[in-house]
């Protein structure tokens, strides 16, 4: 819609993970780095937790395309809210395997097992990534365990890389989880954009779409963005995006702070993030005028 009025190629802004947009924070850097060196060691168990929006489907897209070379084999479950044999089932799948449950269930166990020692056989290595890990069922947790017990004398052979919200570090917790618990040698938690980082991401997204970040967002706007969205790169996009569509409806070439104002008052999310700064200056004021008063007191100004 406001493509033109910019002089955008495409939407900066889009929602759906695309590595054509790829930001690689000081973060995301780290994370894709503990991720790449647990598995070169070959390591069980690799956790990634981050907030909603933080990216980590966008890092799991980006270790699934580091690890193209022959000598891996992945297999990818974005939706994890499976039973324990239909983990196994979607892992056979990715694996290139019958799924026929005419067989029976004890026929694809046996199956994928003779598949991985054949691949490790062929110096392949494994690797399983799971998204939104915090939603799988229990005893589907446990299934994933028992996965990893196949193992040669140097290394395991399956690695399975989780990647989950602050939940899943919840749900490890608990005792019934410290077998898996001890199977995660490395772990790492993605961190929201700094103010800095944000304008990097602005600026790198937009130049990415065709125009210059500075040439479009004004300073103070940028300010607001990070502010509003707590340096959430989902939040940053839908801000942004309603920015852009504010400042065109106005008919303006740039986002200015008022446009940004707007976006997040119509953003859920932010509202109530919103509220609370509005509080807090409130709280600030009422302690500022108490300090001020108890001033006046002391100094027998105020009787």
């Amino acid at each position: 819609m406001y493509l033109d009025h910019f002089g955008l190629k495409e939407s900066p802004f889009g929602l759906t993970p695309n590595t054509q947009f790829l930001f690689q924070s000081k973060g995301y850097r780290e994370a894709l780095n503990v991720i790449l060196f647990a598995l070169s060691s070959g390591e069980g168990f690799v956790k990634i937790v981050g907030e909603v929006g933080c990216g980590k489907t966008f890092l799991c897209r980006k270790v699934l395309h580091q690890l193209t070379h022959p000598e891996y084999v992945t297999a990818y479950l974005p939706n994890p809210l499976l039973s324990s044999q239909e983990l196994y089932r979607a892992f056979a799948g990715e694996l290139g395997l019958s799924t026929d449950t005419r067989k029976g269930f004890q026929y694809l166990l046996r199956e994928i097992t003779h598949h991985l020692i054949q691949l490790v056989g062929q110096g392949r290595k494994v690797v399983l990534l799971v998204d939104e890990a915090q939603s799988l069922p229990d005893k589907t947790l446990e299934a994933l365990r028992l996965m990893t017990n196949l193992e040669t004398e140097q290394r395991k052979i399956v690695q399975v890389v989780l990647f989950g919200q602050p939940e899943l570090d919840e749900r490890l917790r608990h005792k019934k989880f410290r077998q898996l618990r001890q199977r995660i040698t490395f772990s790492y938690t993605l961190p929201s954009l700094d103010r800095e980082e944000t304008h990097q991401y602005l600026a790198a997204r937009l130049k990415i779409a065709g125009v210059p970040g500075h040439a479009l967002i004004s300073s103070r706007g940028v300010r607001l963005l990070h502010q509003y969205s707590g340096g959430i790169p989902r939040l940053i996009n839908i801000l942004a995006h309603k920015s852009l569509l504010a400042a065109f409806g106005k008919g303006n070439r740039s986002v200015l702070a008022s446009h940004v104002k707007r976006a997040a008052q119509d953003t859920e999310g932010v509202v109530s993030r919103l509220n609370m700064n509005t509080l807090w200056l409130t709280l600030l004021g009422a302690a500022g005028l108490a300090g001020g008063a108890a001033w006046f007191y002391f100094q027998g100004v105020l009787p």
